[in-house]
């Protein structure tokens, strides 16, 4: 069953193509198909109005766009004041209607704080941001198995997984001297991206300042067998150049007074420890930074598979989610008032939307009630008896919105 952790979900999980044929399988035929006439120019209306919110959001992020390609004309182009947050308000905005909800900053904190899914340490410097925004969609709870003492020890963990992540980021103008150092950061820039399937604790990976370090337990795995390396590196192929260099030092602060005398066999001596002792450091960096390295190659291969898309191509992708969300909640509304063929509240309306989901369809959801009879009653497809909605006839409803959409170019 699909749920929000402990809460319902706000988006409907199910194409909108799909919840029509859902819909339609319990009326008759004839009703059916003009129950579809009546999704297809719903749909057409739905399109028309998001691609003026998609055009808006094309200009008011124009400016910010790291990856534009194209020339801007200054006198074209005003100048927006200091402060101006007109795209991050709209961008919220779209959020809302794609049916996303804000990750708290109590949130945030708590995947900080807990343990990363794939075992390695981030860290995020905050400094580096002006603002920083995060939206999810799709919480649930998730299981994985992972293998550990060479995969011989499974252990299964639970965590908070999230379906989509919407990061919006804008660095300062002076970066820390680790941010500058990436490459990734650009002072002033702005970035937008979307991610799937990203674990809670695991938030700090889609920041581009992302550092990873060494957990307690890397250091161990490293320092314990280089110790125990150094020890027999020691005892066996340093014993005879330590001896030789304490019995130098010893004469050189006057400890004994019988000198040494450093012929051809005892230089070949100290050099063969200062050699056997520069392999061993060289080994021990190279296991260090190889470690690290893998890390970082686990890091960069799990945002190669969670990236969906970046900046302008975000908008894009989020306007055609909240048509779909509009779409299909104005849908649900008008069907169950329709099939009813009486007056409901919006109590009565919601329940039996949700009711339907879950007994039909094994899917929990808070249905956006209030939303959807907006909508209806925008488009002038209910009617308000009382505390009521009442459904008008498909033929009403269908010439309702031919007449709709003839008036979009009416320009007489």
């Amino acid at each position: 069953m699909e749920k929000l952790g402990n809460k319902k979900l706000r988006f409907i999980p199910f194409r909108k193509q799909d919840v029509v044929e859902m819909c339609v399988q319990s009326i008759p035929d004839k009703t059916a198909d003009k129950f579809r006439k009546f999704s297809k120019m719903l749909e057409s209306i739905y399109h028309f109005e998001f691609h003026k919110v998609s055009e808006n959001l094309k200009d008011e992020y124009a400016k910010y766009d790291p990856d534009s390609d194209t020339r801007t004309i200054d006198s074209f182009n005003k100048t927006s004041p200091p402060g101006d947050n007109r795209f991050v308000e709209s961008l919220e905005a779209l959020l809302e209607k794609a049916n996303y909800e804000r990750i708290t900053e109590a949130d945030l904190n708590l995947a900080l704080c807990e343990s990363s899914v794939f075992k390695i340490r981030l860290e995020v410097d905050f400094e580096d941001f002006d603002e920083v925004l995060l939206f999810c969609r799709g919480e649930h709870q998730r299981e994985e198995t992972f293998f550990r003492l060479w995969r011989w020890l499974p252990k299964t963990i639970k965590f908070t997984n999230y379906e989509r992540v919407v990061v919006y980021l804008k660095f300062k103008q002076q970066l820390s001297k680790e941010a500058e150092s990436l490459g990734t950061c650009v002072p002033g820039a702005s970035l937008l991206k979307l991610f799937q399937n990203v674990p809670q604790a695991d938030l700090e990976m889609l920041f581009p300042n992302t550092q990873v370090k060494m957990r307690l337990l890397d250091k161990l795995l490293i320092g314990i067998p280089a110790l125990i390396s150094g020890a027999v590196v020691l005892t066996t192929k340093m014993t005879a150049s330590l001896i030789l260099l304490g019995t130098l030092i010893g004469f050189w602060f006057g400890f004994h007074q019988k000198p040494v005398v450093l012929d051809k066999t005892a230089l070949l001596i100290l050099l063969a420890g200062v050699g056997a002792f520069g392999g061993y450091l060289w080994k021990q960096f190279n296991n260090f930074k190889n470690r690290k390295l893998t890390f970082m190659q686990s890091l960069t291969q799990n945002l190669y598979f969670k990236n969906l898309d970046n900046n302008a191509g975000v908008i894009f992708r989020l306007v055609n989610e909240a048509e779909e969300e509009e779409c299909k909640e104005a849908l649900l509304a008008y069907y169950f008032l329709l099939i009813e063929e009486k007056p409901l509240s919006i109590k009565q309306l919601d329940q039996k939307i949700e009711n339907w989901f879950l007994l039909s369809w094994h899917c929990e959801l808070d249905f956006e009630i209030d939303d959807a009879i907006d909508k209806l009653v925008k488009l002038e497809l209910v009617e308000k008896i009382s505390e009521q909605y009442q459904a008008i006839k498909l033929e009403q409803a269908l010439s309702k919105m031919d007449s709709k959409w003839d008036n979009y170019f009416n320009y007489s």
